[in-house]
């Protein structure tokens, strides 16, 4: 009985590896480009919230690798070896899940800051464009009025 985990072991494992599935799939999602900002927001709150349940899923994990260290003292040689294979496909993949939640919050933080910089260019241009279209429509000075065509070639 020494060499065969406690039940919160095989609970503990099941919980993260269907833990670490959900996150996978959220993952996986297609990454579409997204012109608006609040849907953007939006990602990244769902990402942020996603990386704090990967810290408190933290606890498991290191409870996983814990028991493993005192499971691999006491079990036979190929028990012990199989426990740590388990544990080392779940740290794995934890890495891997961990870094991709990192670069897809990175990213996406980028990405919004581009996108504020477009729509603040944007607004500018358009009130550019709207006091030169006012401009434009204005009355042109009369031919002899050469302080009123100085004036007019200064805002041009």
């Amino acid at each position: 009985f020494d060499s065969l985990p406690p039940a919160h072991y095989k609970e503990t494992m099941s919980t993260i590896l269907m833990w670490m599935q959900q996150s996978e799939s959220k993952l996986s999602m297609p990454q579409v480009a997204i012109a608006e900002y609040e849907i953007m927001e939006q990602r990244l709150r769902e990402f942020k919230a996603l990386q704090s349940s990967l810290q408190e899923q933290q606890k498991g994990l290191s409870y996983l690798s814990t028991t493993v260290e005192d499971l691999s003292r006491k079990a036979p040689g190929e028990v012990s070896q199989s426990y740590r294979s388990e544990v080392d496909v779940v740290l794995g993949r934890w890495k891997k899940l961990s870094a991709q939640l990192a670069e897809h919050c990175q990213k996406l933080e980028e990405r919004i800051t581009k996108l504020q910089r477009f729509q603040n260019d944007t607004r500018t241009l358009k009130k550019w464009m709207a006091e030169v279209d006012v401009f434009l429509k204005e009355e042109w000075p009369a031919l002899g009025d050469s302080e009123a065509l100085e004036k007019q070639l200064e805002q041009c």
